[in-house]
């Protein structure tokens, strides 16, 4: 879409999900899932699978945007592994067992076994041993993808936050030795920490479990919600944080405090592990030393829940009836409605809502492809200001009487301050430019 964004153009499906369906319940339906549906950002294909209609699409781009910023930032190179693994891989690792029924298993018509990657520290090991051995002058090596997994969940539920498939950003590095392996480490959770800042929302980092996934080191990205899955610790004495998974008694296990701490629930948005040569050994992906000899690499993985930044976001910002998106991702951050067709303002603003988008691109360049054009003109100014409130757009200027005067003044709706202001041009440059994170947007190009 080249030129002016008008939502009369743009597929989204405004709908009323069906009380009557057992997708309402409870235990599956969450605040985020039922908004995105109703208000045409995702629509359910299959449980735990859902189509991106485009202004899902719009603010998935955005966080893409930002991880691959930050992961070329460090050194990350991108990279595409084959969704298929072979089952193999897994038997080598002695993981296989350790998923079970999560693993989505196939065969081929030659009777050969895979899965549906759910995560691909087998395979960038396995690619990594299919070559020759590297020299050690090629280290530290980081390869990343973010690309579709699969986890076959018992009960799919709150929408992209527990999905049977997903998309994730997957990192994975090699170093020499454990002291080489130890820095690449904490290069890759600084730049986490300003992913997690560019987005915007509050985030808890803890102290994590490494589970099925093994090693002797781990960390958790979470956003504090009531739906949230895991349980999170925090000691506002020593600021301890840690995922209660790793301690049972009452106190903080650092400083013994006992009664200054919180314990809440949070959904976990990104986890980093350390391996050391875990995956690497058995699977033979190993290095040559000054004297040509073979070792095997020191091993770190790191995974970003891209989709579930929406669902977690929008969750922990939004309001029952209305979406609310960090500025950083939103869809759209300015809706511009014109008056209703056939009024008499709309004659004599026949232009001006096109040229105030226009100017709007111009002064404040980081708006470029988030502004939308409400030309649905059939329909009133409330019903167009209710529809794009309930979307998330936090800008919302309406040309009304007082746009007919000279110079004209509009009517800014901020959204996230709940303020109604009436402003001339320049005047809501100035205070979207003050006010809002437009100059640190993650740019979509769609």
């Amino acid at each position: 879409m080249c030129g002016i964004h008008r939502l009369s153009r743009i597929f989204q499906p405004i709908t009323a999900v069906p009380k009557n369906t057992n997708l309402t319940h409870k235990d599956f339906m969450s605040k985020s899932q039922r908004l995105m549906l109703e208000l045409g950002i995702i629509h359910q294909a299959i449980p735990g699978c859902f189509h991106f209609l485009p202004l899902g699409v719009k603010a998935l781009e955005k966080v893409i945007n930002i991880v691959d910023e930050e992961m070329k930032s460090i050194g990350g190179q991108k990279v595409i592994f084959p969704t298929l693994v072979k089952t193999e891989l897994w038997e080598k690792s002695g993981r296989i067992n350790a998923l079970g029924p999560e693993l989505i298993s196939l065969k081929d018509r030659h009777d050969h076994n895979y899965i549906l990657g759910p995560t691909h520290e087998e395979t960038a090991s396995y690619l990594l041993s299919t070559l020759a051995p590297m020299s050690y002058k090629k280290f530290p090596l980081l390869l990343y993808q973010i690309t579709s997994k699969f986890r076959d969940e018992m009960k799919p539920r709150f929408g992209l936050i527990r999905g049977r498939e997903f998309l994730m950003k997957d990192m994975y590095s090699f170093d020499l030795n454990e002291k080489e392996a130890m820095k690449t480490y904490n290069t890759v959770i600084q730049s986490y920490n300003r992913i997690f800042e560019r987005i915007g929302v509050h985030f808890v980092k803890v102290n994590g479990s490494s589970g099925a996934m093994g090693g002797n080191l781990s960390h958790e990205y979470h956003y504090p919600a009531e739906i949230g899955d895991d349980k999170i610790f925090i000691c506002h004495q020593c600021d301890h944080k840690t995922n209660t998974e790793l301690i049972k008694e009452d106190a903080c296990p650092k400083c013994g405090e006992s009664k200054n701490i919180t314990r809440s629930t949070a959904i976990e948005v990104a986890h980093s592990f350390f391996f050391g040569d875990k995956y690497a050994k058995p699977l033979n992906a190993n290095y040559l030393d000054k004297n040509t000899k073979p070792h095997a690499l020191q091993m770190g993985s790191y995974g970003i829940g891209v989709s579930r930044i929406l669902g977690a976001a929008l969750e922990c910002l939004s309001l029952e009836q209305e979406l609310r998106w960090p500025d950083s991702i939103a869809p759209y951050n300015v809706a511009i409605i014109p008056p209703k067709k056939g009024s008499k303002e709309a004659k004599l603003t026949e232009q001006l809502g096109e040229n105030l988008y226009r100017s709007l691109e111009s002064h404040l360049p980081d708006l470029k492809y988030n502004i939308l054009l409400d030309d649905r003109d059939s329909l009133t100014i409330g019903r167009r200001l209710l529809d794009c409130r309930r979307t998330g757009i936090r800008y919302i200027v309406v040309l009304n009487k007082m746009s007919c005067e000279n110079p004209p003044i509009f009517e800014l709706n901020d959204i996230v301050e709940n303020k109604q202001l009436y402003l001339g041009k320049n005047e809501i440059i100035t205070y979207i430019k003050d006010n809002g994170n437009v100059l640190h947007l993650a740019r979509s190009m769609v």
